[in-house]
């Protein structure tokens, strides 16, 4: 595994992810969470942002795939982002969080999460 990191922390996207008909119709906000592994020294040394990640163009692709289309699980959700992020020949392996922070738990919490960790095979 290679050391080095880029880390897109707290992105926002509405969806309409969930169980329930309601989750589905009124839909809600997700937060996502993205660590990738891969080699920035190449980058560093050129100082060229073509030898990366560019984060903000990772941002749209995970956007655009988290939105839609929806899904009952968010393990899903999380699954679809992986590929989006592997799909960047730079990317040796990818951690990828999605928050559900409004799911509907009838019991006061802070957070519900699923963190999954993907590599090239």
């Amino acid at each position: 595994m290679t050391s080095d990191r880029v880390t897109l922390r707290g992105l926002r996207v509405f969806a309409r992810h969930g169980v329930l008909d309601a989750e589905r119709i009124l839909g809600q906000e997700f937060l996502i969470d993205v660590v990738l592994w891969l080699g920035t020294g190449p980058a560093a040394d050129s100082d060229d942002l073509s030898r990366t990640v560019d984060y903000a163009a990772l941002a749209d692709r995970l956007v655009a795939a988290a939105g839609d289309p929806p899904a009952r699980l968010i393990e899903t959700v999380a699954e679809r982002l992986a590929a989006v992020c592997l799909s960047d020949p730079a990317v040796q392996e990818a951690e990828i969080t999605v928050h559900k922070p409004h799911a509907p738990v009838p019991h006061p919490f802070e957070d519900v999460a699923v963190t999954i960790r993907r590599g090239r095979t």
